[in-house]
C-alpha cells in the first residue's frame, strides 16, 4: 500500500515547523537589505559609466589613442564589476533567501537554472580573475610611463598588482578544484561506486 502523496504548499509546511526552527529559517530574509544595497550600488554603477562615457565622447578629438584605450578599459571594468553584481545579488538571493520561480521567464539567465553555492563561488571567483585582469591590463599599458614625473605606478606596485592577480588565479583554481573533488564520479551517463 502505497503513502498518499502529499500536496503540502511551502505556506503549510512552514506551519508545521516548530517554533526555533521556523524563525531561525526566517532569518534568512535578514539578508534581504543587503541585496537591495547591492542594487542600490548597481545604480550607482550604471551612473559612474554614463559618466565615464560622456567624457569619451567629449574629448574623444583631444585625448590621445593611449588615454581612449584607459578610458575604454575603465568602462570594461564597471561592466564586470556590474556583471559580478548581478551574480551575487540573483544568485545569491536565489541561492540563500528564496526562489524566483523563474523558469519559464524567457530572460532567466542560463547559469541561474543550476546556481548553488558552489556554483556561485566559482563563477565570483573567475569575475574576480576577469576583473583584476582589466586593472592589471591599465596597469601594463601604463607602465611605459615608469620612472618619470607624474608616474601612477612604481615597479615595486606593479610586481604586487601581478602578484595578488596570480594568486587570484590559484585561489580561484583551488576552488574549483575542490568542488569538483566533492562531487560524486560520473562517467557517460554512469556513477555510483565501482
Amino acid at each position: 500500500m502505497s503513502a498518499p502523496v502529499s500536496s503540502s504548499t511551502p505556506s503549510s509546511i512552514d506551519a508545521q515547523l516548530r517554533p526555533l526552527p521556523r524563525f531561525i529559517f526566517a532569518s534568512r530574509w535578514l539578508q534581504l537589505p543587503l541585496y537591495l544595497g547591492l542594487i542600490v550600488a548597481q545604480v550607482v554603477y550604471v551612473i559612474l559609466f554614463l559618466k565615464e562615457l560622456v567624457h569619451l565622447v567629449m574629448h574623444s578629438f583631444t585625448v590621445s589613442e593611449q588615454q581612449v584605450m584607459l578610458i575604454v578599459l575603465g568602462l570594461i571594468d564597471v561592466v564586470m564589476i556590474s556583471n559580478l553584481l548581478i551574480m551575487v545579488i540573483v544568485g545569491g538571493y536565489e541561492t540563500f533567501v528564496s526562489r524566483m520561480e523563474l523558469n519559464k521567464h524567457p530572460d532567466q539567465p542560463e547559469w541561474l537554472s543550476h546556481v548553488n553555492a558552489s556554483v556561485l563561488k566559482i563563477k565570483l571567483a573567475m569575475a574576480i580573475i576577469g576583473i583584476s585582469s582589466i586593472h592589471l591590463l591599465r596597469t601594463f599599458i601604463e607602465a611605459g610611463n615608469l620612472g618619470r614625473e607624474g608616474s601612477s605606478f612604481t615597479e615595486a606596485g606593479i610586481m604586487w598588482q601581478s602578484i595578488i592577480h596570480a594568486l587570484f588565479i590559484l585561489s580561484a583554481m583551488g576552488i574549483a578544484a575542490v568542488d569538483r573533488m566533492s562531487q560524486p564520479v560520473y562517467r557517460n551517463g554512469q556513477g555510483g561506486a565501482h
